[in-house]
């Protein structure tokens, strides 16, 4: 009696292939995750500049003085060691007479726009958030 040569099994190239396919789904794969990794750092950087924006903006309150004009600076490393840079842009729109009988004298009140900007730099690229508020306080002094 002659024994079978064919042994039930997968031949070398069978397994190359399937080699190949398993080493293109695990490609995929890590592609997706370090995807969604730089997606999840990148959602975090603009929830961290958002919160910065609003606390620059809260700070510009009805205790502070309204003063048109720019100031900027560095508000330091944010959880990763990203500088964050922040620019306050404040400009009056309009004035108004605070009292209606007597509007010569009447204080004035003023209307003013208030920008933030929070900038940073992440994977080569400038990335900003930015908000817009108006706030209203006492017209500047009238020039002479």
């Amino acid at each position: 009696m002659r024994p079978d040569c064919r042994q039930p099994g997968f031949t070398l190239l069978e397994v190359l292939v399937a080699l190949v396919i398993a080493a293109l789904a695990m490609g995929v794969l890590f592609s997706g995750a370090v995807s969604g990794l730089r997606a999840a750092r990148l959602g975090g950087h603009y929830a961290e500049a958002l919160s910065r924006a609003r606390s620059h903006l809260a700070a510009i309150g009805p205790g502070a003085p309204l003063v048109a004009g720019a100031q900027q600076g560095d508000d330091g490393q944010g959880d990763d060691g990203q500088g964050f840079r922040w620019r306050v842009q404040i400009s009056p729109l309009a004035t108004a007479p605070l009292t209606a009988p007597d509007a010569a004298h009447a204080p004035r009140i003023a209307l003013y726009a208030v920008h933030v900007a929070i900038s940073w730099s992440m994977d080569g690229g400038a990335r900003v958030v930015e908000l817009d508020s108006q706030r209203i306080g006492p017209a500047p002094a009238p020039a002479p």
